[in-house]
C-alpha cells in the first residue's frame, strides 16, 4: 500500500479535474435523485427518523352534548433511514499516465462516475418493492396502459397529493409503446401518438408529471421488474457525505490510487404514497 506522497503538487490539477468530471457525470447520469425527496442536513452516521400524526376524523355531536372522544394527537414512527457507505477505486500507474495515447484521466472519471451513478440509482429505485399503496400487474406479465391508470386511481383514492411520477424498465415501456392498444386508444389524440412514434417517449399522460425509463429498476431475479407510480415524498434520499475523491501515492507500485466514496441513506418513508407496477423484462424481439 501507499508509503508516502510524492509529486502531489504537480498533479493537484490533474486530480481536481478528475473529481470535477466525475461529480458532473454522476449528476448527468442519475435520474432517481431528482424524482424523490432529498435530505442533506443529516448528522454523520446517525439514522434519520420520520414520524406521523394520526388522522383526525370529525364526528356528529348533539347541541348540548359534552364531546368526550378527543383524538390522541401523538406521533407514531413512520420510517427510518440508515446510512451506508459505498466506495470504488481506480489505480493509474505512472507508465499508464506517461504513455497512454487516450485520456486516462477522463476515462477514469467517466468510469468512476458511471459506477456511482448506477449504484445510487439502483439503491433508490430498489425501494419500489417496499411501496404499499397497492400492486398492479405481475412479474413477467406484459405491461399495459391500464396498469398506469390503475396506479393513478389508487393514489387518488388514497388521497395522495400530486405530483405523480412513473418509472418503468425500458422493456416495460416497449410493451406500452408497441402494443396494439396504443393505436386503439389514441385515435383522437394524434399529438400523443406522434410523440411516441417520433421519440419513443411521452412526457406525461393521464395526469402523470413524467414517465421515466431506467434500466436500474429492481428486477425479480427472473423475467419481472418493479416499476412504480409515486409521489416524490414516498421515497427519501439522504446524503450524509457527498462524493469524495482521495488520491493516494503508492510509491512501491509506482502508481496512484484514486479512491472515491460516498455516505448516504435511502428508503421508503411514506410507502403508502406509491403503487408498485410489476411488469415483464424479457428482451423484446419485435
Amino acid at each position: 500500500m501507499a508509503v508516502g506522497l510524492s509529486g502531489v503538487a504537480e498533479l493537484n490539477s490533474y486530480f481536481a479535474n478528475l473529481y470535477e468530471d466525475a461529480v458532473f457525470a454522476v449528476h448527468e447520469q442519475t435520474i432517481a435523485t431528482r424524482l424523490v425527496r432529498n435530505f442533506t442536513n443529516g448528522n454523520g452516521d446517525q439514522t434519520r427518523t420520520f414520524t406521523a400524526y394520526p388522522t383526525i376524523s370529525p364526528a356528529s355531536v348533539a347541541e348540548t352534548e359534552d364531546f368526550a372522544a378527543p383524538t390522541a394527537f401523538s406521533k407514531s414512527l413512520l420510517a427510518t433511514l440508515t446510512p451506508g457507505e459505498i466506495m470504488a477505486q481506480v489505480i493509474l500507474t505512472d507508465r499508464r499516465i506517461e504513455t497512454d495515447p487516450q485520456n486516462a484521466r477522463q476515462d477514469a472519471s467517466i468510469e468512476l462516475a458511471a459506477g456511482f451513478a448506477d449504484k445510487i440509482d439502483q439503491d433508490i429505485l430498489g425501494n419500489f418493492s417496499s411501496l404499499t399503496g397497492g400492486t398492479v400487474g405481475s412479474l413477467g406479465g406484459t405491461m399495459l396502459w391500464g396498469y398506469l391508470y390503475a396506479a393513478i386511481s389508487r393514489l387518488r383514492a388514497g388521497k395522495v397529493p400530486r405530483p405523480y411520477y412513473a418509472v418503468l424498465h425500458p422493456y416495460g415501456w416497449h410493451d406500452l409503446a408497441t402494443t396494439a392498444a396504443v393505436a386503439a386508444t389514441v385515435t383522437n389524440a394524434p399529438d400523443f401518438q406522434d410523440e411516441i412514434m417520433r421519440k419513443f417517449y411521452v412526457a406525461n399522460v393521464a395526469g402523470l408529471d413524467g414517465i421515466f425509463v431506467s434500466a436500474n429498476v429492481k428486477d425479480s431475479g427472473g423475467t419481472g421488474a418493479y416499476g412504480a407510480v409515486f409521489n416524490p415524498n414516498a421515497i427519501g434520499f439522504d446524503v450524509r457525505r457527498g462524493i469524495r475523491l482521495e488520491p493516494e501515492r503508492d510509491a512501491s507500485k509506482r502508481a496512484w490510487e484514486l479512491n472515491m466514496s460516498a455516505l448516504y441513506a435511502t428508503g421508503a418513508i411514506r410507502p403508502l404514497w406509491g403503487v408498485q407496477i410489476l411488469h415483464d423484462i424479457t428482451a423484446p424481439e419485435n
